[in-house]
């Protein structure tokens, strides 16, 4: 094909790669996350120094600006032995909808929904922080309330 008929675009080197947001929360982490979060930054920087690829080197080095900014701004909550209310760094049993559920508040970047662990920016998570074991909120919910039991709230590791 002729080079008549080519788009500059075509020529033109791939977009950079975006960078991740990072919260504008204070960057409240369990312990437990504050090693997890070492962990990231030492394998990242092992994987960009392992890689030749230029795209997989942006994308990594992208990653690690990530991780080493919210290492140099997190705060490492350590849990109360024995907390009478919803804080950070505690595990509540709720009921909810009828149904009894575990959740641990933790740091945004330990977050896990899908494994009992919820952000402390979290809906739910503000909605339940200071309540008491016995204690009822309301929670509103995709335009409606929703009540929340709280019964009990442990400290985890």
């Amino acid at each position: 094909m002729s080079r008549a008929f080519t788009k500059e675009i075509d020529d033109a080197p791939p977009p950079p790669v975006p960078e991740r947001p990072v919260s504008a929360a204070r960057n409240l982490v369990t312990p437990n996350g504050a090693r997890q979060i070492e962990q990231m930054v030492a394998a990242l920087m092992q994987q960009t120094a392992a890689t030749s690829d230029n795209e997989v080197l942006a994308a990594l080095k992208r990653d690690l600006r990530y991780w080493e900014a919210r290492r140099s701004t997190m705060e490492i909550v350590e849990p109360s032995a024995a907390p009478a209310a919803v804080k950070f760094g505690t595990q509540v049993s709720i009921r909810r909808g009828g149904m009894v559920r575990d959740i641990r508040i933790v740091g945004e970047d330990e977050a896990d929904p899908a494994a009992g662990a919820i952000a402390w920016t979290s809906p739910l998570a503000r909605a339940l922080e200071d309540a008491a074991p016995g204690d009822t909120i309301e929670f509103e919910v995709a335009g409606r309330e929703e009540d929340i039991t709280v019964l009990s709230v442990t400290a985890f590791a």
